[in-house]
């Protein structure tokens, strides 16, 4: 079988500052004798020099050159003019956005044998190449530190000279890997944090990190059964419980002064938490940040979020509310971002590349099996 050689192009997307290999895995992978290729100034915006990845055995080559390779990595889908230098046959590996059809197809047209990683079970032995936890991680980190960029207040209560600062209070809403980490963040910088899951288990790990676990109760098999969640994943609950869950965070809303939304559930448009109404009730100057921005349900000519009046990759105020809908906060962290996300790619990596350096798709393996979006010109994924 053919040696492969490994391609890292230039993520053109607009503001997509991550790059899919960092000097370190670079060399982690020249050391098994793989060739890799990285284009020029493809990690400078995550301040990775061409310098470094030279340092570790990789090439310097063009775009088109990466994009040549027999194994392409990336960050996202490549932009159509990338996709049409790729050869038939290409392993394309990266967050491929497996619940998108018509992405998919447009992969399976171009010849492609694409991988989504955003598929991978939530199993244990899929933990190291759970590119939405590490990613998400980061995303949770920095939508905290942009509300407090926002927020026209000290977060931390303080007691001066001139009188006492009361503390901030933050709502988080949804407590996977994103809520946690704001969580976390949040009580770092000294704020009051309240917190809200579906999921009975996120109870104690939001207690764990000093928060207020905001608890709606399950009345119905139905709604304990939802609340379990699904292969790791929330699950849509049902309206019963939603319309309980909606009065809490109405209420709760009205006194925070930040919220921050994390609810997404895969291949499904986000659950709508902070309505209109609900906005408008809120306080003068708080602010809310929606992780789920242009993911939502459709409000006047927009997509929103968790809340309807989200603009995607806008800053908007309405009702004297700030709405943050920054839809990539993990490349507004690049280095580190970049660097989880290649130790992400080099652990599956390791899955369909024998350690002779040529390529093995084994389909008896969970991990690539729920991966494989594309191959020979089928979607494999159903929809």
């Amino acid at each position: 079988m053919e040696t492969v050689d490994v391609g890292v192009p230039i993520e053109r997307h607009v503001g997509e500052d991550r790059v899919a290999l960092t000097p370190e895995v670079v060399r982690r992978l020249t050391e098994r004798g793989i060739t890799v290729r990285v284009a020029s100034q493809a990690g400078s915006k995550a301040n990775f020099p061409d310098d470094d990845y030279i340092k570790v055995g990789a090439s310097i080559v063009t775009q088109q050159q990466a994009l040549g390779c027999n194994i392409v990595l990336t960050v996202r889908t490549p932009i159509d003019e990338d996709i049409s230098n790729l050869k038939h046959g290409t392993l394309l590996i990266g967050m491929l956005n497996p619940f998108d059809k018509g992405n998919a197809v447009k992969l399976a047209s171009a010849g492609l044998t694409a991988f989504a990683l955003e598929a991978a079970p939530r199993t244990t032995r899929a933990q190291a190449l759970d590119v939405l936890s590490s990613q998400a991680n980061i995303a949770g980190y920095k939508a905290t530190l942009i509300a407090a960029h926002h927020y026209p207040r000290f977060m931390p209560m303080l007691m001066t000279a001139a009188g006492t600062v009361k503390a901030a209070r933050v709502l988080v809403l949804g407590a996977g890997v994103a809520g946690l980490q704001a969580i976390a963040t949040a009580k770092r910088l000294g704020a009051i944090v309240e917190a809200s899951d579906v999921r009975p288990a996120a109870k104690e790990q939001i207690e764990s990190l000093g928060a207020k676990f905001l608890d709606v109760p399950f009345e119905t098999d139905e709604e304990r059964e939802a609340g379990l969640g699904s292969a790791g994943y929330a699950r849509a609950m049902p309206q019963s419980w939603l319309a309980r869950q909606a009065a809490m965070v109405h209420e709760r809303a009205k006194q925070a002064d930040i919220v921050i939304t994390t609810a997404l559930i895969p291949g499904r448009p986000a659950p709508t938490l902070i309505p209109v109404d609900t906005v408008a009730k809120m306080k003068g100057g708080s602010v809310i940040v929606d992780l789920a921005a242009g993911r939502g349900a459709e409000y006047q000519s927009h997509v929103g979020g968790n809340c309807p009046l989200t603009e995607t990759d806008k800053v908007v105020v309405r009702y004297g509310v700030t709405i943050v809908g920054l839809s990539n906060l993990a490349a507004m962290m690049p280095t580190d971002a970049s660097a989880l996300y290649a130790r992400n790619l080099l652990e599956f990596l390791k899955l369909i590349v024998t350690k002779e350096g040529t390529v093995n798709i084994d389909l008896d393996d969970d991990i690539v099996a729920a991966t494989l979006l594309t191959r020979a010109g089928q979607v494999l994924r159903k929809f």
